[in-house]
């Protein structure tokens, strides 16, 4: 049996925060006990919705919202700004959390702490514009006075995985709330406290009570009953669970978008430069230990700079500091859970068994814990290997060589999935070849980072990625109910007193043709 002692036990004071976290919980069904992917150790303790008690959180929600609703877009603006800054004021404390339950590197958890505070800034920068009524064009000009509304959905629920289980929350439950919704989280049952801090601090950033509520469970006990009484939801995970929730959306016909999964790709043209290529390879496929939906999967590497490029990648690849612990200085961390592992090296184990090669890991590392796998890199995987189509969510990339940029393109794009891509070369080709790839987010010279964090602009999937979008001002308006709103004054559209229908149908169809050519 393996004893792991690469970083320290839970601090007591640790332990009473979780603790206090989990009070926060709705539920008092059974005790879950979360434990650290680091070294296995207990980490706290919450418990889980019981039966009938996720309607009921719904109930209290709804019952907030009403109250919620009837304030103004500014007044949820500044609760969301005061927020925004108290992540960046207890940096440090939700970074120790997020580690110790995700088992991530620390600057993978600075990824999501920038990210929730800059998220929340921009929607509470942008929300009271997006919101405010807006006039649209009447029938008639002057007689008819038309606008259109915003109007919060109600009561929406969000079902977040555990692979950034802070940032997920935020982005989503934060423009939500800025609609004027209520919102209903549903973490993973593996990162709750992750979901109940983003409680906890908008609460006392002046959120009230009940308009944030966080139900715990396993998906299959938790999200039916959730997806039953809300009236939007946002879902983010794999692409067949995204199927059923799309199914029992569709039974109530509710609105509902969903992040789901990837298998991206990485090219590298024949005038890229090649060290910023292999460093940007690395950070991106690697990030989380792989555990990002965003992350390369496959890299097609012209064949004019294959060699180049893949003694440089394999080079930053081995060295990476991989380990636990809340340090700067690792790389790369855990994966979640033992059980990921194993579906982690299926992939691996069934593409060496059809010819793959390892050109660097390819193994577990037990000597650090019992969720680690080493950043692993492959060639000569063949097309049937399960590697080449569905998604491995692990530190496992694949190198292909293409002889040239159409050959790139096909190749990127022969895949159901559509999330996120990457280019390496000019910037300028590098936009015309963007252009061409089918997803929903490209990045030019970068991993993902760069179009993930324009929060001005959608993210999302195309094809078996997703549906909507989250980021950008679909990010926020896909929360509300549209609403037209008509006064007419003076004429009726409809013939006068007195005049007859055929009278009116000519009228009216010279007064057509009018306003047709002057709009």
């Amino acid at each position: 049996m393996n004893t792991w002692t690469t970083t320290s036990p839970p601090s007591r004071s640790a332990r009473l925060s979780v603790n206090r976290l989990a009070s926060l919980a709705t539920g008092s069904g059974p005790a879950l006990e979360v434990t650290r992917p680091w070294d296995g150790q207990p980490l706290g303790v919450v418990r889980q919705a019981a039966d009938g008690e996720v309607e009921a959180a719904v109930l209290r929600a709804r019952s907030a919202q009403r109250q919620w609703a009837a304030t103004s877009p500014k007044e949820r603006a500044a609760v969301v700004r005061r927020f925004a800054t108290s992540i960046l004021d207890r940096r440090d404390e939700i970074l120790d959390l997020v580690q110790e339950e995700t088992g991530k590197a620390r600057l993978a958890a600075l990824e999501e702490v920038l990210d929730a505070s800059m998220i929340s800034s921009h929607y509470a920068h942008t929300a009271p514009g997006l919101l405010k009524p807006r006039r649209r064009a009447g029938v008639f000009p002057l007689f008819t006075q038309t606008s259109e509304l915003r109007q919060p959905k109600g009561v929406v629920g969000v079902i977040t995985p555990w692979n950034y289980p802070l940032t997920l929350v935020v982005t989503d439950s934060v423009p939500a709330l800025l609609a004027g919704n209520a919102v209903v989280v549903k973490p993973d049952h593996q990162t709750p406290f992750s979901a109940l801090l983003v409680l906890d601090l908008l609460l006392a950033s002046g959120l009230p009570d009940g308009l944030l509520q966080v139900v715990v469970g396993p998906g299959p006990a938790v999200g039916p009953p959730l997806i039953g009484v809300v009236d939007f939801m946002m879902f983010t995970g794999s692409t067949a669970t995204g199927r059923l929730v799309a199914q029992q959306c569709a039974a109530r016909l509710i609105g509902f978008s969903a992040e789901l999964g990837g298998k991206n790709p990485l090219i590298v043209m024949d005038d890229a430069d090649i060290p910023a290529a292999a460093a940007g390879a690395v950070r991106a496929c690697f990030a989380n230990a792989g555990q990002l939906c965003i992350a390369p999967e496959r890299i097609y590497v012209h064949e004019a700079v294959r060699e180049r490029f893949t003694h440089a990648f394999l080079d930053a690849v081995a060295q990476m500091s991989v380990g636990a612990g809340t340090s700067w200085g690792k790389d790369m961390g855990s994966l979640i859970s033992p059980a990921h592992l194993a579906k982690v090296r299926a992939h691996l184990d069934d593409a060496v068994a059809r010819g793959a090669r390892v050109l660097a890991g390819g193994a577990s590392r037990p000597d650090l814990g019992p969720s680690f796998f080493a950043p692993t890199v492959l060639t000569d995987v063949p097309e049937d290997a399960k590697l080449v189509r569905e998604e491995t969510f692990g530190p496992i990339v694949a190198i292909y060589p293409v002889a040239s940029e159409d050959e790139a393109i096909a190749r990127a794009n022969d895949s159901e999935l559509g999330l996120n891509a990457s280019i390496w070369t000019t910037p300028s080709r590098g936009r015309a070849l963007a252009e061409r790839i089918e997803a929903g987010m490209v990045n030019v010279n970068e991993g993902y980072g760069a179009a993930w964090a324009s929060h001005g602009a959608p993210m999302g999937g195309w094809k078996d990625s997703g549906v909507g979008r989250r980021h950008g001002d679909e990010g926020l308006l896909k929360y509300t109910e549209a609403q037209t709103i008509a006064v007419q004054r003076g004429v009726p559209v409809a013939p006068f007193a007195g005049m007859s229908n055929e009278t009116f149908a000519n009228l009216f169809t010279r007064a057509v043709r009018i306003l047709n050519r002057v709009r």
